[in-house]
């Protein structure tokens, strides 16, 4: 694992900060406190804070996009055969796996070799023979497996609605690191897993920063400061750019 002082020293050569203000707008200089640099008791009341948001703000968003729902449902079910729900396992906090929910974009039972190579190589940042990746996009693009309407769910990104359910359950927050497949971990350097230590979240740094145009060690850069700098108020500015990013189609695909 890279000690903390490199991890630092990486986040400032590369500047996470950078695509944080330009994200976020001016940071404030509560806002920005180092987590690292709090007390015991006031790290407890923080998660207990955000915990409590989460559940409030799931529950809320549930309830009001339940219309949603119930057209993405039919939508999926007459335009594809196959489950509404894509149900995936991925890791959470800690490396403990949960069952992650999403809308089925995929035509049913599709074959992942794909995306492992994918993965692989988005990860290493190299593909397999050593050559750079051909294109500043880092998500598959023109994926033969995705349905029509899936490519629609995808570049909004309500194909992730359900999780508000992983959220309900405790297995996800609203904001925080993206959760991994379980085979992306095989490629993970030692320093990338300290993502794992927060509770993945719905929506995050990364997503409001460029989503697919981020480099995995610049998404993982991003996870971190996130990790160390959040707060109440950082979450809900998160939150907030967030629907923009989605009804605009941002680095979606």
């Amino acid at each position: 694992m890279i000690p903390t002082s490199i991890v630092t020293t990486q986040r400032r050569a590369r500047s996470p900060q950078r695509h944080e203000r330009s994200a976020l707008g001016r940071p404030t200089e509560v806002e920005f406190t180092p987590w690292l640099s709090l007390t015991a008791s006031e790290q407890t009341l923080s998660l207990a804070v955000k915990r409590g948001l989460d559940y409030l703000f799931a529950t809320l968003f549930l309830i009001l996009s339940m219309p949603v729902f119930l057209i993405i449902s039919a939508a999926i079910k007459w335009t594809s055969p196959g489950p509404v729900f894509f149900i995936q396992e991925r890791v959470g906090q800690d490396g403990k796996r949960f069952p992650f929910y999403k809308f089925r974009t995929m035509k049913h039972n599709s074959d992942d070799a794909v995306h492992r190579e994918f993965s692989r190589d988005f990860i290493r940042g190299s593909k397999k023979d050593g050559s750079p990746p051909p294109a500043k996009v880092y998500k598959l693009t023109r994926d033969p497996r995705v349905t029509a309407i899936g490519q629609f769910l995808r570049r909004t990104s309500l194909d992730e609605l359900p999780q508000l359910f992983n959220v309900l359950r405790g297995e996800m927050s609203l904001v925080g690191p993206r959760p991994p497949v379980v085979y992306e971990l095989e490629h993970y350097q030692d320093w990338h897993k300290q993502r794992l230590t927060a509770r993945p979240g719905m929506t995050g740094l990364w997503q409001v920063s460029g989503r697919s145009s981020v480099p995995f060690d610049e998404m993982v850069l991003l996870d971190l400061y996130y990790i160390e700098h959040r707060s109440t108020a950082m979450d809900l500015r998160i939150m907030a750019k967030t629907l923009p990013v989605m009804l605009l189609g941002s680095g979606g695909y």
